[in-house]
């Protein structure tokens, strides 16, 4: 008697398990995604030596911090890969730069990209367009400035969140050394994007963006929706580990971006230990005496849906 009641309980329990499965397929439904965590995270880093700071940098030298705890450094090594850069000007009629300066800052690249690099210009004012495409063809970028023009807003925000999910992110695996080279004051006239998320989201991609900065156009007058063009030029390039130079030294500036990128780049990585994996958390990397490293400043939460 104990035996078969067993067994019928057995029988009722899996009936009450495969019933609301049935029912479930028969509806058409699918189980929902699940989210899986992914360990490990790996960093672009930008290594600066003061003269004299030693030829080659190793992870044994480097303390990283994440959430405030340290972690240990599994791989570092220089990254010779190629890099992808895409320029993004303003466009926009208030703009205090007239458009031969806008072309001469874009010029530049054209002659300084490594073999291997590509160069993606795009205008912005009230809409993103691409002025040139993925391109190593010096010729090409030349004869494409003549493009350029003013008019409308720039809205900037917009035309970042863009050429990140258009142009930058279809790139996938295949290109890991990214970067965005803003030519413009920081001024976002009526974007839909918020300041925070497009931050946000190019530290997740690990994006980094320099800027060639135009003088803010207005004058750094108080923002009462949005930080001062100053502020998120300062803070685009502190936060993806990037750096201000000058408009007016185009042709250094392109110099710099470019070997930076080429000799100067490596790529970390690590299994974050004693932290919320669901959670950003800042970053901090420190390196020796004379040997300056910079990186994003935020790991974003690291979760997949499968």
């Amino acid at each position: 008697m104990r035996a078969r009641l067993q067994t019928s309980n057995a029988f009722l329990l899996a009936a009450l398990v495969l019933v609301p499965a049935l029912v479930f397929a028969q509806a058409g439904r699918r189980p929902a995604a699940v989210a899986s965590v992914e360990r490990s995270a790996t960093i672009n880093v930008v290594v600066e030596r003061a003269e004299g700071a030693g030829a080659q940098l190793t992870a044994k030298e480097l303390a990283l911090y994440d959430g405030g705890i340290e972690q240990t450094i599994q791989g570092f090594s220089q990254d010779p890969t190629p890099a992808r850069i895409l320029i993004l000007v303003d466009n926009s009629l208030s703009l205090r730069a007239d458009v031969e300066k806008l072309t001469q800052a874009t010029r530049e690249f054209a002659y300084e990209i490594y073999e291997g690099d590509k160069v993606m210009i795009v205008g912005y004012d009230e809409t993103a367009e691409v002025i040139v495409g993925w391109t190593d063809d010096a010729k090409e970028i030349e004869k494409s400035l003549t493009l350029f023009r003013k008019q409308g807003d720039p809205r900037l925000f917009d035309a970042l969140r863009d050429v990140m999910s258009a142009e930058l992110q279809p790139l996938g695996v295949s290109a890991r050394k990214r970067a965005i080279v803003l030519v413009a004051d920081g001024l976002d006239r009526g974007s839909k994007t918020k300041f925070p998320d497009l931050l946000a989201d190019l530290q997740k991609q690990d994006i980094t963006v320099y800027a060639l900065q135009i003088p803010d156009r207005t004058g750094g007058a108080l923002r009462r929706d949005r930080p001062k063009p100053n502020q998120v030029i300062q803070q685009l390039v502190e936060g993806t580990g990037g750096r201000i130079l000058s408009v007016e030294e185009p042709g250094e500036a392109a110099k710099s971006i470019c070997d930076e990128l080429r000799k100067n780049r490596y790529v970390l990585s690590y299994t974050p230990a004693s932290v919320s994996y669901y959670d950003n958390r800042r970053l901090l990397l420190v390196g020796p005496e004379g040997v300056q490293v910079r990186s994003k400043t935020l790991q974003p939460a690291q979760i997949v849906v499968r």
